[in-house]
């Protein structure tokens, strides 16, 4: 084995426990959601929102003080139509047009910004407020699921790099406006965010991973599936949290994924599997089967000199066929509470990266 390689035993999740779960779940505080500024070349940093609009649509918007490509501030708007068509922006900024806080979620790039403007029963209220080209839009989420993360929210591949997520509002109301092509409408819908930081190189360190969240009338779930590269131990880090009503009853990590049989997508040039199928025994049993893709992008498209079809097939035997899924997917979900085993069925979004 290489003096570089990292062993999955050396990679280390920082749950509370016992094991790979939290017996009891750690009170995220405003700092928790605020900026981690490093002066690290491989950190990075986002925060993230998107909102399913009751008139169909669905707008995603993402904020970077870091991006993971070029390491600059941007921004991100996406628009999904019903009817399938999608719209998006993104553009990159200089450090000149950046302003965060670390005390809490409060971050501007150029005249685009996300913060926390309040509570609202003692649970985070966020106005998101982005407009770049012909896209944007003007929003508040106000969380009805307290903040999350798994443990205290890292996972630390060596002594220098890591990974850390907190989910700011695991499921949030929302109302606003949207703009497109200069037509503004007045929405409401329901909405996420979270936020992800660290440092290293994530090409590099991760090969693939799933996330996604699926809400009912009265349970939410929301799930990460992460799979390292084979020079960091193939370790799977598979944070779950379940919250029924206002209350989180479960943040654990000691899961069980199946993937189901893969088909290939020309699009993304590369395979998907056509369900997954989480498990935590005696607890939860969530099974997704994918309906249709809602986007595909093979990713190798943004990298011009790969992309040239006399160098893709090299560029596949040495980096893969990194792809990027958004499917729609029917769940049927099966989570015990108190000794009582409750059953909810449902359609989701969730989404796919694979980076080899």
């Amino acid at each position: 084995m290489g003096r570089n390689t990292v062993t999955a035993l050396q990679i280390v999740e920082a749950w509370n426990g016992p094991g790979r779960r939290d017996g009891e779940i750690t009170t995220v505080t405003p700092r928790d959601n605020g900026a981690h500024p490093s002066t690290d070349k491989h950190a990075f940093e986002h925060w993230y929102f998107d909102a399913h609009l009751d008139d169909g649509r669905i707008v995603v918007a993402m904020l970077q003080t870091r991006e993971l490509v070029h390491r600059k501030p941007g921004v991100e708007i996406h628009v999904y139509s019903p009817d399938g068509k999608r719209r998006e922006v993104v553009r990159q900024f200089t450090d000149a047009d950046l302003a965060v806080s670390s005390e809490k979620c409060d971050v501007r790039v150029g005249t685009n910004l996300a913060r926390l403007i309040g509570a609202e029963n003692g649970l985070p209220v966020y106005r998101v407020k982005v407009a770049e080209g012909d896209l944007g839009f003007d929003l508040t989420f106000t969380a009805e699921v307290p903040p999350w993360m798994p443990g205290r929210g890292q996972t630390s591949y060596n002594d220098r790099e890591f990974f850390a997520w907190v989910v700011g509002a695991p499921r949030a109301k929302v109302a606003g406006t949207v703009t497109i092509d200069g037509e503004t409408t007045t929405v409401a819908g329901r909405g996420y965010h979270d936020h992800n930081w660290g440092v290293g190189d994530m090409k590099r360190i991760i090969d693939k991973w799933y996330w996604g969240r699926l809400y009912t009338e009265d349970f939410t779930l929301v799930y990460a599936m992460v799979h390292t590269q084979k020079k960091y131990g193939k370790h799977w880090s598979q944070p779950v949290m379940v919250a029924r009503g206002g209350d989180v009853v479960v943040s654990n990590g000691e899961v069980e994924m199946t993937e189901g049989p893969t088909v290939f997508d020309p699009v993304a040039d590369r395979t998907y599997p056509t369900w997954l199928r989480i498990r935590i025994p005696d607890v939860l049993d969530v099974r997704l089967n994918v309906r249709e893709i809602v986007h595909a992008h093979n990713l190798l498209e943004d990298i011009p000199l790969a992309a040239n079809p006399l160098l893709k097939p090299i560029v596949n035997r040495l980096v893969g066929r990194p792809g990027y899924f958004r499917f729609r997917s029917d769940f049927d979900l099966s989570v015990t509470v108190d000794g009582l085993t409750h059953e909810r069925h449902g359609s989701t979004l969730h989404e796919m990266v694979a980076l080899t």
